[in-house]
């Protein structure tokens, strides 16, 4: 198991706040939420709660991953804002940079995904007892043997853009979990980021954008 180090500098990166939701940019190697063992407390939701006591989860990203978070700042919006993402009513957009050139300009994966149990955290394809899983792809920009690509999951299984990326032969470059080890060094760190949320707000029911910049210097093409 690889020693947990999070970043601090930024300690918190708040992007906007209200008195109902509240949205962060999560750098990678921060866990979400805390783990169970005492030295995987420092994650976002604590840090968040540290400046806004009572705000509460409402879905998280992978410790990899970086990109956009919303926290809800009631039990009001939580329920709402739950219920948005289990109805799959908010619109997100990541984006990734992967191993070889895609060919095709657009296209899908659906493929059942289900936890690798022996192997956890990991989760693996199968055909029997896997969850309908279901990501659409853009390639962006393909150039030195990589792919840029927009990445707009339909369903948020664990580790679903990971797993059908690596299933269609582009795994995302510094992925420790399913980059094989050339693509697993062709990065520092995983290169996959949640751009865009758009969603209802939950108090006002406006449609509401929320945007994360891409670090053009790991991302470039």
């Amino acid at each position: 198991m690889r020693e947990y180090r999070p970043p601090t500098d930024p300690y918190l990166t708040v992007v906007h706040s209200d008195e109902s939701l509240l949205v962060l940019d999560k750098p990678s190697g921060l866990l979400s939420v805390p783990g169970r063992d005492p030295a995987h407390h420092d994650s976002l939701a604590s840090r968040a709660q540290e400046r806004y006591p009572g705000a509460m989860t409402v879905h998280r990203l992978d410790m990899d991953t970086s990109g956009l978070v919303i926290m809800a700042r009631n039990p009001m919006a939580h329920r709402q804002l739950s219920r948005l993402f289990q109805e799959r009513k908010v619109e997100k957009v990541y984006y990734a940079k992967v191993w070889e050139e895609m060919n095709d300009a657009a296209g899908e994966v659906d493929l059942p995904l289900i936890c690798d149990w022996p192997n956890r955290p990991r989760q693996k394809v199968d055909f029997e007892v896997g969850k309908p899983s279901l990501t659409r792809w853009e390639r962006v920009a393909v150039g030195d043997g990589h792919s840029l690509v927009r990445l707009m999951p339909v369903t948020g299984r664990s580790h679903q853009l990971r797993v059908h990326l690596q299933a269609i032969g582009h795994p995302i470059l510094g992925d420790p979990f399913y980059a094989h080890p050339q693509a697993l060094k062709a990065a520092p760190r995983l290169l996959l980021h949640a751009t865009t949320l758009k969603l209802q707000h939950p108090l006002t029911s406006l449609e509401v954008h929320f945007e994360s910049k891409l670090d053009l210097q790991l991302f470039s093409i």
